[in-house]
């Protein structure tokens, strides 16, 4: 191969290099580009920092599909249009009811956007459209808000106990000559004797205690030489290859008892949002509250559907966690 031909082979060759790289980057700019933050309150004290469920996000002058929602948790996810942030940064627009609009600028899309939005100043002489010259509209107060749950365990009592005694008849020093039953080497002819003990309904043995108590002990076996789990029927059986043997069998009798607990806990209170978990094996949960100087209580069904407050849960470590956000025109109090 003459040097010309080499030197435009080594030419193609990183032709080719500097087109696939091309390729690969211009499709790479045209993956979709999402956006990943949290909304927040707006407070100096990041204990306060709650946050924001059901905030619009969206691209200013965007189009329709660059849009989202944060969640609960105040997570949102926003795509936008495919390499858009090649070629300059877009500035995202958080609204809410409760706060001020706040616009920030995103520039990369491997950054996690944290927007803090600052609440809405509360008009304390505020009235409804129409009703100049009239009272203010009054903001109720909700006081001394408590979690109301019940969690099910299960105990055992101790209903009695039982002891019984039983023997196994036989003669030492017979050979077996294959005649079952036999000793565990099959030497001596042996006798079997069972010992059979129901608990009851709905109860159960527990601490089950088998033993030789007289005899030829040392030539005798009880089966199962395992009796540590509860049994509702107890069958003890017994093998002696001597003389004569008398067994004891001693257990206590206990009911499973199924017990219901109530607890209560307190919420964590953030201005117009109080947060608070669950474990997972609560039952029943609901809000305690007073209300215009009256306790009352409020059910958390299913569709968390309450009259002042705008509720969602999701699964958390452990439990569920569960946020309120009051609506207009109430006010959550510790």
């Amino acid at each position: 191969m003459s040097r010309t031909q080499m030197i435009l082979m080594v030419a193609i060759v990183a032709a080719t290099i500097l087109s696939i790289v091309g390729i690969r980057t211009y499709y790479r700019s045209l993956q979709p580009v999402v956006l990943t933050g949290s909304v927040l309150h707006m407070d100096s004290d990041p204990q306060k920092q709650a946050p924001i469920g059901n905030a619009k996000v969206s691209v200013v002058d965007g189009d329709e599909d660059e849009k989202t929602t944060s969640d609960s948790s105040g997570l949102f996810h926003l795509r936008i249009h495919p390499g858009l942030l090649h070629s300059r940064p877009v500035t995202v627009r958080f609204e809410h009811t409760e706060y001020k609009p706040l616009e920030i600028t995103a520039g990369d899309r491997n950054l996690l956007y944290i927007a803090r939005m600052e609440p809405l100043a509360p008009d304390k002489n505020r009235t409804k459209p129409g009703d100049e010259g009239q009272q203010p509209e009054k903001v109720v107060q909700i006081h001394n808000i408590r979690i109301r749950y019940s969690l099910k365990s299960q105990t055992t009592v101790n209903v009695g106990s039982v002891a019984r005694q039983f023997q196994v008849v036989n003669s030492g020093n017979v050979l077996c000559k294959g005649q079952q039953p036999c000793s565990p080497d099959g030497k001596w002819k042996a006798a079997i004797s069972r010992l059979t003990l129901d608990a009851g309904t709905g109860n159960e043995f527990r601490n089950i205690r088998a033993s030789c108590i007289a005899g030829p002990c040392p030539f005798t076996r009880l089966s199962p030489p395992d009796l540590s789990q509860p049994r509702k029927v107890l069958e003890i059986d017994a093998l002696d290859w001597s003389d004569t043997a008398s067994f004891l069998v001693e257990a206590e009798v206990t009911r499973p008892m199924i017990t219901e607990a109530v607890r209560q806990s307190f919420p964590f209170i953030i201005d117009r949002t109080m947060s608070f978990a669950l474990p997972s094996a609560a039952e029943g949960p609901s809000i305690i509250a007073d209300w215009n100087g009256e306790q009352i209580v409020f059910p958390l069904g299913p569709k968390l559907i309450l009259t002042w407050a705008t509720c969602t849960v999701e699964a958390g470590p452990g439990g569920s966690i569960y946020r309120c956000e009051a609506k207009p025109g109430f006010q959550l109090q510790p």
